[in-house]
């Protein structure tokens, strides 16, 4: 019997499950997605952040600079197979000079998982990527982390969610104990202890009881911590909200599970359980309306670029979230933008650095498409018709510099490699709209300089100087007549890569200057 496309397309739809990993920096999120990739069976052997100074590296840190530091400044893409599922995860920058490139990177998942220490609880980055999720109204799975050290009780924690973040959650498992005291957990749903033994947990050890007041949960965790394991779960059991589905898929309560990612303890559990909450590809909004993933026209659009993934081979990626269709290698599709037709042959799927080409994809999945510098961010593509998805934003920078070349000899490569980082969204570039010609860099966070600085230097072997300006945030104009004489107070006018205006201010008072003196005009925080 013969499967039509449309059978074809909703099969592989309902399999995949496509989300991004969101925390503030040193949670322990990049040791969480090497653990979901272990028990995936993509790596034998998961390479923690805290062996970075031995030959191993964390699977999803490929960039040198991040192989130094020890931190995740881009976003990476991983898709392995478990259980019948399809699993693609988004692995995020935590750090927040980084958060435009998580900002977009939320916009191709269809789920998000927050983690969370223990000791620190609901931290500033997480609660910046958390309003993103929000608005965005995509279930939120919540992994709270590290919880054989120290750390705050587990009611602390789930008030935190409630008052810094604004949404109810569920606890799935309990902890009994935390530190030198966590023994496991008691799973709420499945009525059975998870044991923690210390070390590597490759397997679940797992004890079925009657409940929690079953004399072998006291057997296991003894008289003190069986005592309060029992009022917790009384006081949830009358006082909790309860498991309600439609809430969790409208991202209005967050099923919660205890573990601690570097053991692997608590890792499957979660695994398994999000595979069954957490949606599959969702519609996404187009000029042509609703894209539904099930309909068999292809469509998708690119979310990041990045050069030189591949440092021998001089590459550019664009990575692509498909959202419907059957997407197959060598198919012709309109480019919309530039209103073209571009045939994909080199598509490949990824596990952080290592690629392969790939022959078929569909709805939720993420493809590299090689790029000879036709593609932008925000860039649509589709079989027949014309679909524009709704455009990604671009945050105002906070940091300005102007910029010179150590070697004047070297001022083509300079070019090739401010036109590829501004591409792939690492920097914003701004030119001086005056008689001369200056270029100044935006970015978020100081941190991107440092990265601007290496990467040049290592890439395109171009040694930079950056020169700080006093200018702290930008705002992008809509106004039909702009009078730059207006622009004259700790502020100066220039234009973004696209021609449009955009001010810069030293401060509010600038702002408030030049927002009085110009009545008229519109002064936005993203690109319009």
């Amino acid at each position: 019997m013969t499967t039509s496309l449309s059978e074809e397309i909703q099969a592989e739809v309902q399999k995949r499950r496509t989300f991004a990993i969101i925390s503030h920096p040193d949670a322990g999120k990049t040791t969480l997605t090497e653990k979901l990739l272990l028990f995936g069976g993509a790596i034998r052997l998961a390479g923690t952040v805290k062996a970075r100074k031995a030959s191993k590296h964390a699977t999803s840190d490929w960039m040198e600079i991040e192989k130094q530091r020890g931190i995740s400044v881009t976003s990476s893409v991983m898709q392995f197979d478990y259980n019948g599922n399809r699993v693609n995860i988004l692995d995020t920058p935590g750090h927040q000079d980084f958060s435009e490139d998580t900002y977009r990177t939320l916009t191709a998942a269809d789920s998000a998982v927050m983690l969370i220490d223990s000791a620190k609880g609901v931290e500033t980055q997480t609660k910046k990527l958390f309003q993103v999720c929000r608005k965005r109204g995509i279930p939120i799975f919540t992994f709270i982390n590290k919880m054989d050290r120290e750390g705050q009780s587990p009611f602390e924690l789930l008030e935190e969610l409630e008052q810094v973040l604004g949404i109810r959650s569920f606890p799935m498992n309990w902890p009994i104990g935390s530190g030198k005291q966590f023994c496991g957990v008691y799973d709420r749903v499945k009525v059975q202890l998870e044991l923690f033994q210390g070390g590597e947990h490759n397997e679940i050890q797992v004890a079925k009881v009657d409940g929690y007041q079953d004399p072998l949960v006291k057997q296991i965790a003894g008289d003190y911590l069986h005592q309060r394991l029992c009022e917790d779960l009384e006081l949830l059991d009358v006082a909790g909200d309860p498991l309600d589905y439609d809430k969790v898929r409208q991202g209005e309560l967050t099923p919660v599970f205890f573990g601690s990612a570097i053991n692997n303890f608590g890792v499957q559990t979660f695994l398994d359980n999000f595979l069954q909450l957490a949606p599959f590809p969702e519609p996404r909004n187009s000029s042509a309306g609703e894209i539904s993933p099930f309909g068999e026209q292809f469509t998708g659009y690119v979310f990041k670029i990045q050069a030189n993934m591949n440092p021998a081979h001089r590459d550019r990626i664009a990575f692509l979230r498909i959202c419907s269709g059957k997407f197959e290698r060598g198919m012709s599709v309109k480019h919309i933008r530039a209103g073209k037709d571009i045939k994909l042959s080199q598509p490949q799927q990824f596990l952080a650095q290592d690629r392969d080409i790939v022959d078929v994809a569909y709805p939720g999945d993420i493809i590299g498409l090689f790029d000879p510098g036709i593609f932008r961010i925000g860039d649509s593509l589709c079989q027949g018709g014309e679909v524009i998805f709704d455009e990604l934003p671009t945050f105002s920078p906070e940091l300005f510099s102007k910029v010179t070349v150590k070697n004047a000899l070297k001022q083509k490569s300079y070019q090739k490699g401010i036109d590829q980082l501004t591409e792939e969204g690492t920097i914003q570039v701004f030119r001086n709209i005056g008689g001369f010609d200056e270029m100044i860099l935006g970015v978020v966070g100081q941190l991107q300089f440092e990265v601007l600085e290496h990467r040049m230097k290592s890439e395109y072997g171009v040694d930079i100087q950056l020169h700080r300006m006093n200018f702290q945030f930008a705002r992008w104009l809509i106004d039909d007549h702009i009078d730059p004489g207006k622009f004259r107070i700790n502020s100066q006018l220039v234009k973004d890569k696209k021609g449009n205006y955009v001010a810069l201010f030293e401060n509010e008072y600038a702002l408030r200057t030049a927002i009085d003196k110009n009545p008229n005009a519109k002064f936005l925080e993203t690109a319009p």
